[in-house]
């Protein structure tokens, strides 16, 4: 293989790699300020309601920072908003049935465990998310230049019968 085409191979593996530690910076401190977040609702309502509070609030805050700053990307409006909603959704469902696997087993959590559950389980379902933002809800859809049309084939000369005289 040469240099080239290793360079060419890692291009895109560079890119993914940048797109993914933009991805956790923007997520992250989305993720801490919904954290904090959490602490500030516990026991003005309960868990579950809390939880989905924040999450659609710092859902569209993350949404927004993920297409301009993670993807890069120039797709924007309520379609991307409803797409990458589904992704939360299934996060949701991750971060909260943790969040009641805990309580279930611990009935008096520190806020110390709780956190540290509730993060544990964010990232994963941020990993998760990452790979279906990247891949499909804000993918390159671009579609490759068309190939120029084929010039019109020459026509082909016919040999002309030589009758001798």
């Amino acid at each position: 293989m040469t240099t080239k085409q290793r360079s060419q191979q890692q291009s895109p593996r560079r890119a993914a790699v940048a797109a993914f530690v933009r991805f956790v910076v923007c997520g992250g401190g989305v993720g801490l300020a919904s954290s904090g977040a959490l602490l500030l609702l516990d026991g003005r309502m309960s868990l579950v309601v809390a939880n989905a509070l924040v999450t659609v609030v710092s859902t569209l805050l993350a949404t927004e920072l993920h297409g301009r700053v993670s993807f890069r990307s120039e797709r924007g409006g309520w379609g991307v908003h409803l797409q990458s909603a589904l992704t939360v959704a299934v996060s949701y469902a991750f971060t909260t049935g943790a969040l009641l696997a805990l309580h279930a087993v611990q009935s008096a959590p520190s806020a110390l465990v709780e956190q540290a559950v509730y993060l544990g389980s964010s990232a994963l379902a941020g990993l998760g998310r990452f790979a279906v933002l990247r891949a499909v809800v804000f993918a390159d859809r671009r579609t490759q230049p068309a190939a120029a049309p084929a010039a019109p084939a020459a026509p082909v000369a016919k040999p002309e019968l030589v009758m001798a005289a």
